[in-house]
């Protein structure tokens, strides 16, 4: 699930039935994600908003490479440097530890996982070369390939995979790893290439807990069993076995890597990517228009009709690789809930009154903000779990009008009233003002427009914001699970699978932060644990749906709209980028794997 924090937060996917490849018994098949494909140049449909979190930094060397005329008959070289640019950073290099998307992008390139998620939403084995699960869905045996080996030429065997998933969920400090074994009774590696998994209970996804555990080198890693050294370390050489190894990172500046030629794989065409950090949107536009790097996401709404009219530039948009929300957090956190070690929890209390929360969604003009904001380029949505999710969207969910009015009249009839005419409600008792903080990352390019419109609208129903932008790396600090705020916009990032989003409801993820709302209910609680292990599609897509129904009339967020994914490349430097996938994701290793530079 990545988040806005784009924690690939990580991201929890799809039900898909691969059948064992070793002769077991298969999974139940369910639907793929009924996602709109991704068009070069072509403003599509496809909702879902990125999420990814990005800081604010200096832009590294210009590259002075003179440009080629790019024609279909252009020859391909193999080698090069490829520049990607993009407004974000990680914010580390311990996998145990990510938060935001950009970590979690260099780790898919440098390390590998048991199955790899594709762009058309599906999983395909990686270092599985074949797996067998028992009849009753608990047992779960792994073939793994033979010959990987990790960058500094250490053989990777079933013992470095079992020791990763025993190592994840050993660490309870650790955000989001932690959770996808939950369900792992016990991970033992019988030999060199065998990983056997006993489950708890069968569960329905057992591809998305595995796609997204970085198989870490035992011999580094054991170093570090201790929970405060396992989250300290540092990671800076970043051992992996992937098809590209870390050079050098310099956090807000650029992450350095070079392609794996021994890859297990088979090579990346391209010599190196370097991921450059911009400071802003514009800087960034600027880049690639200039030449100074050769692909970039994060693109601005009001920059896609100067790119889309460049000669040189190739534009993509549709749904993103990994169904994603922009999201406005409310702090309803009771205080009995707060985190011992961490929570500040200064959360206005008026946002724990539920009828605050459905005044500020009846005071908030969804439609205004994505015509202004994203210049059309997004769908007005409803809960976590976007359309981009296909079937596991509740689409029989009517959604809150815009009507001041009616948030007017709510916010009186509970009592909220302007006791001193100044414009701004109070609470019923007289103590506070209904004047809350209103944060968002400084990466979010449209966050500063949102929040100007949020103000607006707001205001017509007597409620009054106070706005900051941070830091991600801060905010996150003052978020989770510190409760340190009122409102935040920020967003998620997640797999085809629901469950990640709706792990960010539980009442137990509130102590680690995941829960980022407070949201407490024993009611939904029961219902996410009947889901996780109901194997049956249909049904549990029905409890999918209550859930959704049920978080949605509680007004746990307002979610402003699904964002549709905006990337692009210059021509004239590397080709055979894959734009007619479902997906959009130039920085996607099954991308970076092929794309070679234009002779």
């Amino acid at each position: 699930m990545l988040k806005k924090r784009s924690f690939l937060l990580l991201i929890l996917a799809l039900a898909l039935s691969l059948a064992a490849c070793g002769g077991g018994a298969a999974q139940p098949e369910t639907e793929k994600p009924a996602d709109s494909g991704a068009q070069s140049e072509v403003a599509t449909a496809a909702p879902a908003a990125t999420t990814e979190a990005k800081t604010e930094a200096t832009a590294a060397p210009a590259e002075t490479t003179e440009p080629a005329p790019a024609t279909e008959e252009a020859a391909a070289a193999s080698g090069g440097t490829l520049r990607f640019g993009w407004n974000g950073s990680p914010d580390t290099l311990n996998p145990g530890t990510f938060i935001l998307y950009e970590a979690y992008v260099i780790a898919d390139l440098v390390y590998d996982t048991m199955f790899d998620l594709q762009l058309d939403g599906t999983f395909k084995p990686s270092l599985a070369e074949s797996y067998d699960v028992s009849a009753d869905g608990k047992t779960w045996t792994f073939k793994i390939k033979s010959g990987v080996k990790f960058h500094d030429g250490q053989p990777l065997t079933a013992k470095d995979v079992a020791f990763t998933y025993n190592y994840y969920r050993s660490h309870p400090d650790f955000p989001y790893m932690v959770t996808y074994g939950e369900k792992f009774e016990s991970v033992e590696a019988t030999d060199d290439t065998t990983v056997v998994i006993k489950l708890t209970d069968a569960i329905p996804n057992i591809e998305a807990q595995l796609y997204a555990q970085y198989v870490l080198p035992e011999h580094i890693w054991s170093k570090y069993e201790e929970a405060t050294a396992a989250v300290e370390f540092e990671n800076v050489e970043m051992i992996g076995s992937g098809a590209f190894k870390m050079v050098e990172y310099k956090q807000n500046e650029f992450v350095h890597l070079a392609a794996n030629k021994d890859y297990f794989d088979g090579a990346p065409k391209v010599d190196e990517v370097i991921f450059q950090t911009f400071g802003n949107p514009d800087a960034l536009v600027q880049a690639l228009t200039t030449g100074q790097v050769d692909v970039i996401r994060d693109i601005p709404s009001t920059a896609v009709p100067t790119l889309r009219n460049n000669a040189d530039i190739g534009l993509v948009i549709g749904a993103p690789r990994d169904p994603s929300v922009r999201d406005i957090i409310l702090n309803q956190l009771a205080p009995e809930n707060c985190p011992p070690e961490d929570g500040k929890c200064t959360g206005h209390p008026a946002l724990r009154d539920r009828n605050v929360r459905l005044a500020l969604a009846h005071a908030t003009d969804k439609q205004n903000i994505i015509d202004v904001a994203m210049l059309g380029l997004a769908t007005p949505g409803l809960t976590l779990v976007p359309d981009s999710m296909g079937h596991w969207y509740n689409n029989t969910l009517e959604d809150y009008a815009y009507d001041p009015a009616q948030a007017n009249q709510i916010l009186d009839d509970a009592g909220y009233k302007d006791t001193d005419g100044d414009g701004v409600r109070e609470m019923p008792d007289g103590s506070k003002p209904l004047s809350f903080r209103l944060y968002w990352p400084n990466d979010v390019g449209e966050a500063p427009r949102i929040a100007d419109l949020l103000a607006d609208s707001w205001n017509q129903a007597g409620i009054k914001v106070e706005p900051q932008a941070f830091d991600p790396d801060a905010l996150t600090t003052a978020c989770c699970p510190a409760f340190d705020y009122d409102i935040m916009i920020w967003g998620w990032a997640w797999g085809p699978d629901p469950d990640g989003a709706l792990q960010v409801y539980r009442t137990s993820d509130i102590v680690s932060g995941y829960n980022e709302t407070g949201y407490a209910s024993s009611k939904f609680d029961e219902l996410y644990q009947q889901q996780s292990i109901e194997l049956d599609p249909q049904k549990r897509r029905d409890i999918v749906w209550e859930m959704q129904k049920m978080t949605f009339e509680d007004v746990v967020y307002i979610i402003p709209y699904y964002q549709q994914d905006v990337q692009a490349y210059r021509k004239d430097r590397f080709q055979g980028w894959m734009t007619d996938v479902p997906k959009v994701a130039l920085e996607d290793f099954s991308q970076l794997m092929i794309v070679q530079p234009v002779q």
